[in-house]
């Protein structure tokens, strides 16, 4: 079975580099280094006995930051390789990192890139985040005699049942873990229905739990929120295509009842910048941009955060967040980020993604759904018209965020106990 799904692997190369020239359109640095992507130019030898931390992208890559650096700190002396598999989880590793880590895309599912891989940075332990189970990469880390540990495991219902479908490849796959830390119970059910050894597997928790809001962070936010004045502001963080009209329609709506209303508006991929900026201009929205440094007077109703790495600070200048991906169905966004800040959270109905963490927020009362513009622009404009609702969802939201923290350490741990030896190095 692996066989024939590496061969597919191989014979889908046109469409991959058919994909990363399209993607390139609109964000050139797909077309850039385009070789790492299947282990060339990598050279031999350049690093031994490493660990490999694979995300995905931005969202996973803040994540895991607290993670990383603490293994940074508890292990200096081995050397850190972390793949990514877009060009904006890149630039946050090489912001947050800097050359305290190795960066390089991951490779692609291919036989012949993991040995090449594998020659260049040798890993002795590779760390996989939350959903990015390959079968090619998993057996690569045992053929070359590495350890292989899931952090942050998360398995939908909807993921499980697309993995029962193929028992021949997945089991194997599973088998190969040497732990696998998932978040809930519900989680470990569904890995142990899969195949995975129930011996190997640990309910951690999810590390999102444990973002640290420093006085740094809260100074920015506090700083820009100063720019804002005494004005009602709610952020809707993370849209997709498909969301920002409903959201954009829900803000007409929330004017007609706060006038001084504003709107800092997200969009999840930076390469969509420019495209929402002009829909939310034939919005009638008075738009000022963030990455241009744009003052936000009277007339300004819409500021555009078209900047990168920001987000978190961003929900802390915010009396309403939606978080979206979950008006389309892309699975929703990390909720936890204005919890922290206790800020109430809205979301739409598509959570498939985050659906322990919605239920902990729901069972608290601190968690509103929405379904369309028009319950997103009721909720917005009742909860900016009552100061102790908002304290209320607020400080529940905080409530739960607090409650579930100590992942982080738990996982350093796990970690820790899988670590290769430095000696003979």
């Amino acid at each position: 079975m692996r066989l024939l799904y590496s061969l597919l692997w191989y014979a889908l190369l046109p469409l991959l580099f058919a994909r990363l020239w399209w993607r390139g359109r609109r964000a050139p640095a797909y077309r850039r280094r385009w070789r790492e992507r299947l282990a060339l130019g990598l050279g031999r030898g350049r690093l031994r006995g490493s660990v490999w931390i694979h995300a995905v992208s931005v969202g996973e890559t803040l994540a895991a930051a607290p993670l990383i650096e603490a293994l940074l700190a508890r292990h200096p002396d081995t050397p850190l390789v972390v793949t990514t598999t877009t060009p904006t989880g890149s630039e946050r590793v090489q912001a947050l990192f800097g050359d305290r880590v190795t960066h390089v895309y991951c490779p692609w599912e291919l036989p012949a890139a993991y040995r090449r891989f594998w020659r260049a940075f040798d890993p002795r332990l590779v760390v996989i985040l939350e959903t990015e189970l390959w079968p090619n990469l998993c057996a690569a880390a045992k053929a070359h005699g590495a350890r292989l540990l899931l952090m942050n495991g998360r398995l939908s219902e909807n993921s499980y049942r697309g993995y029962r479908r193929l028992p021949k490849l997945v089991r194997p796959m599973l088998a190969r873990f040497d732990l696998l830390a998932v978040q809930t119970r519900a989680e470990a059910d569904r890995f142990q229905a899969l195949g995975a050894d129930p011996e190997r597997i640990r309910v951690n928790g999810s590390v999102k739990f444990d973002l640290t809001l420093d006085d740094s962070l809260r100074d920015q936010a506090a700083a820009l929120r100063q720019r804002f004045a005494a004005r009602p502001v709610w952020i809707a963080a993370s849209t997709h295509p498909g969301e920002d009209e409903p959201v954009l329609a829900a803000h007409r709506r929330v004017l007609e009842r706060h006038p001084d209303a504003l709107l800092m508006l997200v969009p999840r991929h930076p390469e969509r910048f420019d495209e929402v900026a002009g829909l939310a201009a034939r919005h009638g929205m008075t738009v000022a941009r963030r990455s241009r440094g744009d003052q936000v007077d009277a007339s300004v109703n819409l500021y555009l955060a078209d900047t990168m790495g920001e987000l978190l600070m961003l929900f802390g200048a915010a009396d309403v967040a939606f978080v979206g991906g979950s008006l389309v169905p892309v699975g929703g966004h990390n909720l936890l980020e204005p919890a922290a800040w206790g800020v109430p959270v809205l979301t739409g109905p598509r959570l498939h993604n985050f659906t322990a963490i919605a239920d902990l927020l729901d069972r608290a009362g601190a968690l509103s759904r929405v379904t369309d513009e028009d319950v997103l622009a009721s909720r917005v404009g009742a909860l900016l018209d009552d100061a102790g609702e908002r304290r209320r969802l607020g400080e529940a939201a905080a409530a739960v965020v607090a409650a579930n923290r100590g992942a982080l350490q738990r996982g350093v741990t796990i970690c820790s106990s899988l670590w290769p030896s430095r000696s003979g190095l």
